[in-house]
């Protein structure tokens, strides 16, 4: 009987390894940065502060943003969007989480934060599942963060702000096929009673990035840089009407 016990945990174990070895390997398999984003941003602007790409570190910034990833994209492909935000005077950092999968390291934020004591007020977004992730730490952070963004992203039932003014904006692409209007549309009541919804005609899931395709998206009609920078465009009008 004892022989048993321990050949079964002894395969427990096994299984368990050889599912987390094929998780990790899975997760290594990620999408990076199409040579597009490196016409639009030279590699020397992208700078690294411990665990996150960092724009406009300045001790005089006065707003700073913090962008969550998407599952399996590396941080570097949301460098345009980073550095146009940053050229108006935020700080922005994007981070490098766990596995690649932001819901892993949700308080990545929060070392962020903590390393700029400087900055007077924290916005806190994300793309896909990384939007997701932004909005658990606003939820379970209410004292320090002064605003919440979304890119082709909702929240999940467990992060109901739908009673609460917090400011927030939600960019959504009208042909995205994973983050679907549909689904956008379903979770709306979640949001904020200071909410702004902003719909990109044309705009997919995998151009909230520069990656290029990704597996599940439908086709954009409209051109990489022509989405993101509308995505900088009604960020930054946000952020003046509702953060500075």
């Amino acid at each position: 009987m004892k022989k048993k016990v321990t050949y079964f945990f002894i395969g427990l174990v096994a299984i368990i390894m050889v599912g987390f070895f094929g998780f990790f390997t899975w997760s290594q398999q990620t999408y990076e940065p199409s040579q597009k984003l490196y016409t639009l941003v030279n590699k020397k602007d992208i700078k690294y502060e411990k665990d996150w790409i960092i724009f406009n570190s300045k001790n005089n910034n006065q707003v700073g943003i913090v962008l969550y990833p998407g599952a399996k994209v590396e941080p570097e492909a949301y460098s345009y969007y980073g550095k146009q935000l940053a050229k108006q005077g935020y700080l922005v950092a994007i981070p490098n989480v766990n596995f690649n999968f932001a819901l892993f390291d949700s308080n990545k934020a929060q070392e962020i934060i903590d390393a700029h004591s400087s900055v007077q007020k924290w916005v806190v977004g994300g793309h896909s599942l990384g939007g997701v992730t932004a909005f658990k730490f606003a939820y379970n952070h209410p004292k320090e963060i002064d605003g919440v963004f979304l890119l082709g992203s909702y929240p999940d039932e467990g992060t109901d702000f739908s009673n609460k003014n917090l400011p927030m904006l939600s960019i959504y692409g009208e042909k995205d096929g994973l983050s679907t209007v549909e689904k956008i549309e379903d979770t709306k009541h979640l949001l904020s009673q200071q909410t702004t919804m902003h719909e990109i005609k044309g705009g997919n899931h995998g151009q909230f990035g520069i990656y290029g395709a990704q597996k599940g998206d439908s086709k954009s009609s409209i051109s990489v840089k022509r989405q993101q920078n509308e995505m900088v465009r009604v960020t930054s009008t946000w952020l003046k009407e509702n953060i500075n």
